[in-house]
């Protein structure tokens, strides 16, 4: 029988046990089975047994609760109490850790008048040493592939993202006390610090994924934790097509502009694969050039040799020490690099940013928060002014259209799942307002991404989405010729022409920017 399926049994008996009176012979048996009574602990036990209550309460508790959950929550205390800061020291090593671990569960739990068999002991160590050095009740959920995402709302409410559906988990915290732990061992190894001072942390786990959380009295029903998972093998250009982000056409065009340096902005809503798909675009990046990363908390898995990675910082328990993205952003501009990739603009950074894609460092790429490449632009246009710079409009537009040639809109649809919905152009200034041109534009009628060549007759939809519940379409391109394929001839870079959907690639002489 399970570890799992025993504590079942267990706490069902206890559940189910009437007083003295009433006793039914067959919750008698398994009392005496599971729950007999245990002599007075000694020695190691007996420092376990003072760390949960009193003898008192533990003779008040029924003989069946008494079993493999308060022997886990014993261990686990006696464990915080022996081996105090050394769990969320990074000095010490990973493999020495989970040794010393292990030994100590060892002698805790052979000590314990519980009886378990040697697969159960096994099971039980697996779990403690998740408690203690893993992320307890979360690291099932970290360790299946299928989920994209964990969600806390507070110790009993944990939902997880799979398959671009959010759906609820059994899994839960025995506490508030126990989820804070959680919390700070996760910041605590990346140098960062919660607390009440400072209730909100940007973090990352030792696998690159990305960690928010706020803790009372900003988050009102309890420590709030959100966990975005990376994928243990970076997405790559061909994972996109098969999963139906993007077209081959359409990627062929992506790599073109990173090729011919165009400045790129990736624009999306939270959670439609912004940095994911930053991410593959970078592999388009030549070898042999030097590129510079600037992130928050550092997502990017770039496979170029010649990278440098810039983190920023928060400021300390005195406030000071901060260093921001758009410092960074300054200082990347005197360390030689060829390619600037900013994981995200969202306030003055972007000033400097557009300025360093306008005094010869092509070829950068970011992005933004917005809901469309016109939304875009303007969320450009406001942040530049969040620099505290007193500019014109007009001068801010002229920023922004002289140093962003190509916005790529992604898009979270119906199903959950991640598309490309357009790839526009931007062109430049007719008056005071900015001009764009689309390039591809997301066709609902077009059939599915990731089904080429398959009949497309009436009977492929239903409801109208496919029959394998995927919402129908993808990104076409408009049949019309962007001004950047000058660009592309003076760098020499081609593409076919039935990627942009015209019998031939002429550029327009003079158009270029």
């Amino acid at each position: 029988m399970s570890l799992s399926a025993r504590l079942a049994l267990v706490r069902g008996a206890a559940a189910g046990q009437p007083d003295d009176a009433g006793a039914r012979p067959e919750d008698d048996v398994v009392v005496r089975v599971v729950g007999r009574p245990a002599p007075p602990p000694t020695g190691l036990a007996s420092r376990l047994a003072g760390t949960t209550g009193s003898h008192a309460d533990a003779a008040a508790r029924p003989a069946g609760v008494d079993t493999l959950t308060q022997l886990k929550d014993r261990a686990s205390r006696a464990l915080f109490e022996r081996l105090g800061g050394k769990l969320s020291d990074a000095d010490i090593p990973d493999e020495q850790l989970h040794a010393l671990v292990r030994a100590d569960l060892q002698r805790v739990i052979a000590h314990e008048p519980t009886p378990l068999s040697a697969e159960d002991r096994r099971r039980l160590i697996h779990e403690l040493t998740d408690e203690v050095l893993g992320y307890g009740p979360l690291q099932p959920l970290l360790d299946d592939p299928d989920v994209t995402e964990v969600m806390v709302n507070g110790p009993d409410t944990v939902y997880v993202e799979r398959s671009g559906r959010i759906v609820r988990t059994a899994a839960g915290f025995a506490d508030e006390q126990h989820l804070r732990r959680v919390i700070e061992r996760i910041v605590s190894r990346v140098g960062r610090r919660i607390d009440e001072s400072s209730p909100l942390v940007d973090a990352r786990l030792p696998d690159g994924s990305r960690v928010n959380a706020i803790i009372p009295p900003l988050a009102f029903s309890g420590s709030s934790l959100t966990i975005r998972k990376f994928a243990r093998r970076p997405l790559e250009i061909g994972d996109l097509i098969a999963g139906g982000t993007l077209s081959a056409d359409l990627a062929e065009l992506l790599r073109a502009c990173v090729a011919a340096r165009l400045n790129v902005i990736v624009s999306g809503g939270t959670g439609t694969g912004k940095t994911t798909l930053l991410n593959v675009l970078s592999s388009f990046i030549p070898e042999g050039e030097r590129i510079i990363t600037i992130e928050d908390a550092v997502e990017l898995q770039l496979q170029q040799e010649h990278v440098v990675r810039l983190e920023s910082r928060p400021a300390n328990i005195e406030g000071k020490g901060a260093i921001s993205i758009r410092d960074l952003v300054r200082n990347s501009l005197r360390m030689r690099p060829d390619r600037i990739i900013v994981g995200e603009v969202r306030g003055g950074e972007s000033l400097d940013m557009l300025q360093a894609m306008n005094t010869g460092h092509d070829g950068s790429l970011s992005t933004v928060h917005a809901n469309s490449p016109r939304d875009a632009v303007a969320r450009l246009e406001t942040l530049v002014l969040m620099a505290g710079m007193d500019l014109p409009l007009r001068a801010v537009r002229e920023q922004v259209t002289s140093a962003v040639d190509v916005i790529v809109q992604v898009s979270r649809l119906r199903d959950g799942s991640r598309r490309i919905t357009r790839v526009t152009e931007v062109l430049g200034l007719e008056g005071d307002t900015v001009t764009l041109q689309d390039v591809f534009v997301f066709d609902h009628t077009a059939g599915s991404d990731n089904a080429a060549g398959r009949d497309s007759a009436a009977g492929s939809e239903q409801d109208g989405r496919e029959q394998d519940g995927r919402e129908p379409g993808r990104a076409v391109p408009t049949g019309i010729r962007p001004r950047f394929l000058e660009r592309f001839a003076e760098r020499g870079v081609t593409v076919p022409p039935r990627v942009l959907g015209v019998p031939h690639l002429a550029p327009v002489r003079g158009s270029g920017r």
